[in-house]
């Protein structure tokens, strides 16, 4: 009997996100608010929706994501790591579509840290001759 509930992590930036699938009539929750509300931007939601248009599972299920840190980039990012891993642990063979996108490839960029005796990651001070 399959599970009725799938739950997988994302992660990008600073951001951690907690993804819980479904089954339902695809509802967006985040953070215990309404997803339209949550991410102001047509692009963000777009981003988080990406995985659910590509395996045509949009109407299908109910989304319920905690995420903490970062910003709202980060945080939609993180989103959809997770929904992609959830997919993929619901049913295998959405694997091959979500791979060719890009969308279960974690993305490891992050922010450089600031080194000593300069003005912040690479930038230096202005350098005077005389």
């Amino acid at each position: 009997m399959p599970a009725t509930e799938y739950y997988a992590t994302g992660r990008r930036k600073t951001s951690a996100a907690r993804v819980f699938l479904r089954p339902g009539t695809g509802t967006i929750t985040v953070n215990h608010r309404e997803f339209s509300s949550y991410f102001p931007t047509d692009q963000l939601r777009t981003q988080v929706r990406r995985p659910l248009q590509l395996t045509e599972t949009v109407e299908k299920f109910d989304i319920l994501a905690t995420v903490a840190g970062g910003g709202v980039n980060g945080q939609a990012g993180a989103i959809r790591l997770g929904i992609a891993r959830a997919l993929v642990s619901m049913d295998i063979e959405y694997r091959k579509s979500l791979k060719k996108e890009g969308l279960l490839t974690s993305d490891s960029r992050i922010k450089e840290r600031k080194k000593y005796g300069l003005a912040g990651a690479r930038k230096r001070f202005q350098f005077s001759k005389r």
